[in-house]
C-alpha cells in the first residue's frame, strides 16, 4: 500500500492516524467523505497531572513554538516557513539545529542541549504529557537553546528551508509491530526525501531503534535512496523478510543478510526507554544516514 493511501474509517472519540504527512483533522472532506492521512501515531487525549499542567503553564510561553493551524491541531498554520531567518529570530543566533522527531519525554533532547550550548535544538513531539514533561526539564536547566514544537513531524519537514537543519534525529520511533500496521512507521521515503532538503550539506539523518524488523524496515527505505550515504562501519545480520506481532519468534529460522549499521552514537543520552529495551534483551541498532 502507498504510504499515501488515505484511510476512510474515522470516529469521534478516537482518530486513527498513520505515518506520513497529513495534518490529523477530523472534518477535511474530499468529494463529501472524511479523509485521513496515513500519519506514524494515534492522537490520543493526553490528560497532564497537576505537575505537568504548571509546567505548562509556566513554561510553554518560552518554549513551546506557536505554528500550529489552530488549538488542537498539529498541522502547521498556512503560510509558515522555517527558515534560517526563523531560527535566528526564535533562537537569537545561527548556531546549526539539530530536530528530534519524537522527542518523548525529553530525556535525550534537553540532555544533548545542556551539553552543547553552541548548538541549537527542537524537540518535535505529538503529545500532551511528553511535551509537558520536556518543557518542565528544559525550564529547570534555564535552557535557552531548545524549543519544542507540538506539530506532525512531516508537515513540518515540508515547510522547512533547504539545508536549516545540521541533524536530524529519529530515536526509538513507534515500531507498529502488526505487519498490515508497518505502512505507519515513520520512517518513509517521503519523509527522508523532506528531510534530506532540510539537511545542510554532509548533514546526517540519525535513527536508533530496538526492534530488529523495524531495523529491516529503515535497511529497505533508507540504503536504496538517491542522495543518502549509509556511513554505518558495523556489520549486522539480520533476516530477509518481515515478521510482525504474533510471529517474530519466526526470525530466527528465516534467511538472514549483513548489513552496514552504527555504533552507539555518543550523543544519545541512555534514556529510561532504552534501558527498559536492553533489560529485556533487545539489541540496539543504530543507523547514521548522510546527505550525499
Amino acid at each position: 500500500m502507498d504510504n499515501r493511501e488515505l484511510c476512510k474509517k474515522t470516529t469521534k472519540k478516537k482518530q486513527e492516524i498513520f505515518d506520513t504527512p497529513g495534518s490529523g483533522r477530523s472534518e477535511d472532506r474530499q468529494n463529501g467523505h472524511p479523509i485521513h492521512r496515513v500519519l506514524s501515531f494515534v492522537r490520543r487525549s493526553g490528560r497532564l497531572d497537576a505537575r505537568l499542567q504548571r509546567a505548562w503553564d509556566t513554561y510553554s510561553s518560552e518554549y513551546l513554538l506557536d505554528i500550529n493551524a489552530g488549538e488542537g491541531s498539529l498541522d502547521v498554520r498556512e503560510g509558515f516557513s522555517f527558515d534560517g531567518e526563523y531560527v535566528r529570530k526564535v533562537w537569537g543566533n545561527a548556531n546549526p539545529l539539530i530536530v528530534e522527531i519524537g522527542s518523548g519525554q525529553g530525556e535525550n533532547v534537553v540532555a544533548a542541549a545542556e551539553a552543547n550550548p553552541g548548538m541549537n535544538f527542537l524537540a518535535l513531539e505529538v503529545y500532551d504529557p511528553g511535551v509537558a514533561h520536556t518543557l518542565l526539564l528544559a525550564g529547570k536547566k534555564g535552557l535557552g537553546n531548545l524549543r519544542v514544537a507540538q506539530v506532525n513531524a512531516p508537515e513540518l519537514f515540508k515547510v522547512m528551508a533547504d539545508g536549516v537543519a545540521a541533524e536530524v534525529w529519529t530515536f526509538f520511533p513507534d515500531p507498529w509491530p502488526k505487519k498490515k500496521h508497518h505502512k505507519r512507521r515513520i520512517v518513509q521515503p517521503e519523509l527522508a526525501g523532506q528531510v534530506r532538503r532540510s539537511l545542510a550539506d554532509g548533514g546526517v539523518w540519525r535513527i536508533a531503534t530496538d526492534i530488529e524488523d523495524y531495523a529491516l524496515h529503515v535497511h529497505e527505505v533508507m540504503d536504496g535512496l538517491d542522495g543518502w550515504e549509509n556511513v554505518g562501519g558495523i556489520t549486522v545480520s539480520l533476516p530477509v523478510e518481515h515478521v510482525g506481532k504474533g510471529n517474530a519468534d519466526l526470525a530466527e529460522g528465516m534467511p538472514h543478510a549483513d548489513f552496514a549499521e552504527s555504533s552507539r552514537f555518543d550523543g544519545r543520552v541512555l534514556t529510561n526507554f532504552e534501558k527498559k529495551g536492553l533489560v529485556a534483551g533487545r539489541v540496539i541498532h543504530d543507523f547514521t544516514y548522510r546527505k550525499a
